[in-house]
């Protein structure tokens, strides 16, 4: 769990630097950071999404994967978690749309969690003790992380739990299920596929931060196992990925 060790430190690092600066910038400079980080966010969204070898399993991910995850609310969830923290947390009497430690906490943790590095990455890292994609992973979401806690506030700091929970999960999986994941990279099938799912829910966020469309992208948030087990079951039957 090295690389998940760094990460956590990196995003603690970088939101705490953006929350010390954050004071220091006016309400319509932290709005402009926040729609920058938006409009950045939806194209990574995008370039993610266009990877997919065959946007039928990305379609069906998402469609059954929102249509569990509004059975089992976990949107619900997560902002349940959030609001707890920020009744424990916040600052009486700050109600700041954009410091919203829910928002902020939820947000973070979506944006830091989904895409190819966080998957290849954390089973490399338990497989092998590889931690050096995390690293990689761990610069970016440190810059990330300085931005939103700039913007976004106090709840970023939060998202460094679901980090440990989610990345220090999968390599702990790896490595005590080792033998069945040495073929996995960043160019496996089931792995682009992921990918191109997660690149959807990232565009979600990215009109979320843009303050175009609220959308409840907690509940998509199975979509992201349901995609490599389509690619797992074409391969199974022996029909193409690709139309």
């Amino acid at each position: 769990m090295t690389g998940t060790i760094i990460n956590i430190i990196a995003i603690f690092l970088g939101g705490t630097l953006g929350l010390v600066l954050g004071h220091r910038l006016s309400e319509k400079m932290r709005e402009t950071v926040m729609h920058g980080l938006g409009l950045v966010t939806l194209l990574v969204g995008i370039s993610m999404a266009l990877s997919t070898q065959n946007v039928l399993i990305v379609m069906g991910s998402v469609l059954l994967g929102g249509v569990l995850g509004e059975w089992w609310r976990i949107e619900d969830g997560l902002e349940a978690v959030g609001r707890w923290l920020e009744n424990r947390f916040q600052p009486a009497g700050d109600s700041t749309p954009a410091k919203s430690l829910t928002r902020a906490f939820v947000t973070s943790s979506l944006i830091f969690c989904v895409g190819p590095l966080t998957v290849v990455g954390s089973i490399l890292d338990g497989l092998t003790g590889n931690y050096q994609p995390l690293a990689v992973k761990s610069m970016l979401d440190g810059f990330a992380s300085l931005a939103f806690g700039a913007s976004l506030g106090v709840g970023v700091l939060f998202s460094t739990v679901t980090v440990l929970v989610y990345q220090g999960g999968l390599s702990l999986l790896a490595h005590f299920f080792g033998a069945n994941l040495t073929h996995i990279s960043a160019e496996t099938p089931a792995v682009i596929e992921l990918s191109a799912t997660g690149g959807v829910l990232i565009m979600g966020i990215g009109l979320l931060l843009l303050d175009i469309k609220r959308i409840r992208v907690g509940n998509f948030l199975p979509a992201l196992f349901i995609a490599p087990l389509i690619v797992v079951i074409l391969q199974w039957l022996g029909l193409p990925l690709s139309p």
